[in-house]
């Protein structure tokens, strides 16, 4: 069993004893010291609550939500919807800030609670600790009988989304119908399978392949959207005649394309396909965290933009866009941030804009994705015995290298020409991570191998 308290939520496996899964006793906790914190802070008594179609997600919605009555704050309860979606809803009603229940791309024994502020956008570092202990304090107080919140439900808040999406400019959906796209989609049966066709449908799509699009939680594979977790979808479209697939993760603030031939389009390259579309209409600039890319540097310099790198984490990335005016923005792992629509990652809003990008392009996904320069991550780890000062071994890497242009805002990340590293280390356990990417995989595996070498080497003259 587990439970992560971290600053922007609480996660955690689905029983075992109080503290050491995500319990009943442990949802009341946190539910009720997010909430206490949003009477603290701002003068609104309402929270948006919605969730993403795990096993767990209907137990754990009614904990929260009578937790937050018990407070004496209203509940519009959106149930069933998109972590977007919920991001949307929370300024459109004025409320105090948002709850969606959904441990993201882990398996179906994980839940989650990620808090939202009142712009519906994840809560601080500093906002997150303040939460934190709160609940470490049990510092809440519950409403009198005559004060208890109201609770209500909205099924009407993915239609407004989807709307607010054809009704951006650059999604051009007479494009769409005309190209009469032929797509498969796998929402690894959770709330994209009725968001993403649904969307589709609003598009002008209507040869949809359905593929575990039934919302009851029970994960057909892996929910992350990796190449090695999507080979059914690979083999269908490699055996039939399809423009492209649509993967989701379970709560739909991921996207992975798959190309007409079964290839993976690439997780990394959603972002910097989406990005070269909006740079085509409109000259700015772009941000994405240390460990994505440097295809999307590369499309934004071309178009006249400047780029921009965050650390790792949503909220970082969110952050240096509001501060460089990005126009569009997100994560190598699919996230699409425009800020146009709303400051959260939304697959919806980049299918929009891929397949408006895809219409007027006209040409095939390998033949789009062959357009980009192409680069190849090495992902790799290593495994620190715990009396290793971790911070100490990123600064002696750091001088090491010190020759090299470095960014030290998360962890440590060297550039070489075109080729780079980045070592950050794990919060939760003694890992350093080593990402590397150059323009061929075997110069990025040498890249990270190098890397490796040098940190065990400064490892061992410690000892």
């Amino acid at each position: 069993m587990a439970l992560i308290k971290s600053i922007s939520g609480i996660r955690g496996t689905i029983g075992g004893q109080a503290g050491e899964g995500l319990t009943p006793v442990d949802v009341v906790k946190f539910a009720a010291a997010f909430g206490t914190w949003v009477l603290q802070n701002t003068d609104r008594r309402t929270i948006i609550v919605g969730r993403d179609a795990r096993l767990s997600g209907d137990m754990v919605n009614k904990l929260v939500c009578a937790t937050l009555q018990g407070l004496g704050i209203d509940v519009i309860d959106v149930g069933l919807s998109t972590t977007p979606t919920v991001e949307m809803v929370v300024p459109a009603k004025k409320a105090g800030g948002g709850i969606i229940l959904t441990a993201s791309h882990n398996p179906k024994q994980w839940n989650a609670l990620k808090l939202l502020n009142h712009n519906g956008e994840f809560i601080s570092d500093e906002e997150g600790k303040l939460v934190l202990d709160i609940a470490e304090k049990e510092a809440f107080e519950f409403a009198q009988v005559n004060d208890l919140g109201k609770y209500k439900q909205n099924d009407t808040a993915l239609k407004k989304h989807i709307k607010a999406i054809l009704e951006l400019p650059l999604v051009d959906v007479e494009a769409i119908k005309a190209k009469n796209f032929s797509v498969v989609v796998d929402a690894v049966n959770s709330s994209g399978g009725f968001a993403v066709p649904m969307l589709l449908e609003a598009l002008g799509v209507t040869k949809i392949e359905k593929l575990y699009c039934e919302p009851d939680g029970n994960f057909a594979h892996n929910p992350e959207p990796l190449p090695e977790n999507l080979r059914e979808i690979s083999k269908i479209i490699e055996k039939g005649k399809f423009d492209l697939g649509i993967v989701v993760d379970p709560d739909v603030d991921r996207l992975a394309l798959v190309n007409e031939d079964g290839s993976m389009f690439g997780e990394e390259y959603t972002l910097v396909a989406v990005a070269d579309y909006v740079l085509k209409n409109q000259v700015g600039n772009t941000v994405s965290n240390l460990s994505s890319t440097r295809a999307l540097r590369d499309v934004t310099e071309k178009a006249g933009g400047e780029y921009y790198a965050a650390a790792v984490g949503e909220v970082n990335v969110v952050n240096m866009m509001k501060e460089h005016s990005a126009i569009i923005g997100g994560e190598g792992n699919g996230g699409i941030i425009y800020p146009e629509l709303h400051y959260g990652r939304d697959a919806l809003v980049g299918i929009a804009l891929f397949l408006t990008h895809l219409a007027k392009a006209d040409m095939s996904m390998t033949r789009l994705r062959a357009s980009y320069p192409n680069y190849y991550i090495s992902k790799n780890k290593i495994e620190l015995t715990p009396e290793v000062d971790v911070d100490d071994v990123l600064r002696q890497m750091k001088e090491r290298y010190a020759k090299q242009p470095i960014n030290t805002i998360d962890g440590v990340k060297i550039e070489f020409d075109k080729e780079w590293v980045h070592l950050r280390k794990s919060n939760t356990e003694p890992i350093i991570r080593i990402y590397a990417e150059s323009d061929s995989n075997a110069t990025a595996e040498h890249l990270a191998n190098k890397i490796i070498a040098d940190i065990k080497e400064v490892i061992s003259e410690k000892a």
